[in-house]
Parts: C-alpha cells; structure tokens; sequence
C-alpha cells in the first residue's frame, strides 16, 4: 500500500515527470510482451517451450513481475493520479512524487546483498573458459534409463550407449556448481572440478553459459530496488543463452525451432565455441551494471 510520509529524503537523486516516467513504463511493458507473449499462449494451452519454460520455472520470476517497471532507488517520479502508478508497495507519496523508500528495504537482506556483489567482482575479474562445450547438459542425461531422464517428453538426439560413449569421449570441466548439481551420479566423478555451494563464488567464471544466464537471478533479486530495464536487459540475455544451451543438449528440439549444435562434432564444437564467446561479450556489460546497482544500492540500505 503507498503511504505518506513527512518529508521527501535524500534518497531522491532525480525527479521524472509524469510523461518521462509514464512512457518509460508503457515502453518496458510493450518489450516483455514481445519477449513472451508466444509462450504465454503455449502455455495457456499447455504446451511446453523448452527456453521460456526453464526461465519462469527453474528461476520463479512469473511474467506479471517480468512486465511491472520500477524506476529503482534514488528515482522519484511526479503524479497526478496515484492510481496510475505501478503496483509496488514500497512505494511512499510525498507532494506529487512518488519513490521507494530505502528505510523499507529488509536488513536481513543486506549480508545476501553482499555475497551476492562479492560473486559477481570475483566473476568479472576471472579469466572466461570456453573449453566447456555445452557437456554439462549431456552430464545430466549419461547413464540414465528413459523414465529418468529431466525432459523424458522430449527425444534424444543419440542412443543411450552411443551417448555414453560421447560423454566418456571428451572432458567434463564444468565450472557451475548449479549445472553441476543435476548430474547423473555416474557422471559426477568424470567432472574435472568438485563443485559445492562453498566454492560456488570462487568457480564461477565469466565465459560460462550458465553464470551469464544467472545474471537474470541476481537482477531479479534486486526488484523493484533497481531498474526494471536492467532486469529486461539480463532477461533477454538468459533468453539467448538458454537457446544456445537447448541448441547445444543431447535433445532433438526441431519441433521447437531449434536447430541443433551439434557439439558431438569439430563443426559443432566449433559453433558452440562462437556462440559461448558471443554471450560473454554480451554478459560484460549487464555484469558491470549489476554490479553497479548492487554497490548503489548497498550504499543507500546499509549505511
């Protein structure tokens, strides 16, 4: 619920009028319904998309948040009609403007803030990895019987046998202790690295397909303290690196438009190599910004 206070405090660095903040929001919402109004109708007729699927299940940032803007902290925002503000209730009204309230912001968030800030420098200043090819998704499936398998509704591009024999053919150097954790229990001790929560920050590196599509989880995280077009920013990036990483799985996803990469070959490994060095370069950038938003707003919550 919005509520009145006193006086407008000094979290207010910049005042956006009505018409800036109001096309801003109108803008944000019309990208996101491009993003995902196809998978909403799949979904309303209980159809599965294996991209969008994983974005709204596994990271649980339904679409009615995705579309809802925030302008972030430090960003006040005239009115006329509180009614035609967005729906966030860490919003306060003080003469026309509205702005969200660091005083609101939860304490017992703040260490989380921090591990999570400390993971994202120590990422950005880690050397990337391209060497993986995409085998953690074939990890999750070696030496699996059918019924057991994490998508058994959709085929398999190999034979089970001729599938283990690819997996025990190359490497396993997966860096992402959260790819790594759905591993078969075979294929746990072929991975190169014993991964765990407690060397999650330490392991994480920039060029991995997995930390770059987690940048979507840590803008989230932030909502509605940060700008909603940060979070859209590394949504549609999570967008393009689940697409390479469905590419890349041992999956036939035709039917869903997505040709393989056909990592099993020189051609393919060679594809994905590009694509995995494409979504780094991309990440860079949206990194940068997180990190910035975190330190802004640790600076605001924490003094």
């Amino acid at each position: 619920m919005l509520q009145n206070t006193a006086e407008i405090p000094e979290v207010i660095e910049t005042t956006l009028s009505e018409s800036d903040w109001m096309e801003r929001k109108i803008l944000h919402e019309k990208r996101v319904g491009h993003l995902i109004s196809d998978y909403l109708d799949a979904r309303s007729r209980q159809q599965k998309q294996p991209v969008m699927d994983f974005l709204f299940e596994y990271y649980a940032f339904r679409p009615s948040a995705l579309r809802r803007w925030s302008p972030g902290l430090g960003i006040g925002m005239e009115y006329t009609d509180a009614s035609a503000l967005p729906e966030i209730s860490e919003f306060k009204l003080q003469d026309g403007i509205a702005y969200l309230d660091n005083k609101l912001f939860p304490e017992k968030r703040v260490r989380s803030l921090k591990w999570i800030l400390g993971m994202l420098k120590n990422t950005q200043n880690s050397r990337p990895s391209f060497g993986c090819f995409g085998m953690h998704e074939w990890a999750m499936v070696y030496k699996l019987e059918n019924d057991d398998v994490r998508h058994a509704q959709v085929p398999l591009r190999m034979e089970p046998g001729d599938l283990a024999e690819f997996v025990e053919s190359r490497p396993l150097v997966c860096t992402h202790f959260d790819a790594y954790r759905f591993f078969t229990p075979d294929a746990v001790p072929l991975n190169k690295f014993e991964l765990s929560r407690d060397v999650f920050s330490d392991m994480e590196q920039p060029g991995c397909i997995h930390s770059n599509m987690d940048l979507y989880k840590w803008a989230f995280k932030l909502y509605p303290w940060i700008s909603s077009d940060i979070i859209l920013e590394a949504f549609e990036l999570a967008c393009e690196a689940r697409t390479i990483d469905m590419k890349a799985s041992p999956y036939d996803l035709l039917d869903h438009g997505l040709e393989p990469i056909k990592i099993e070959t020189e051609e393919g490994r060679r594809q994905y190599q590009e694509a995995q060095q494409l979504i780094f370069e991309k990440g860079k950038p949206v990194r940068d910004k997180l990190i910035g938003e975190y330190e802004r707003v640790l600076a605001f919550v924490a003094s």
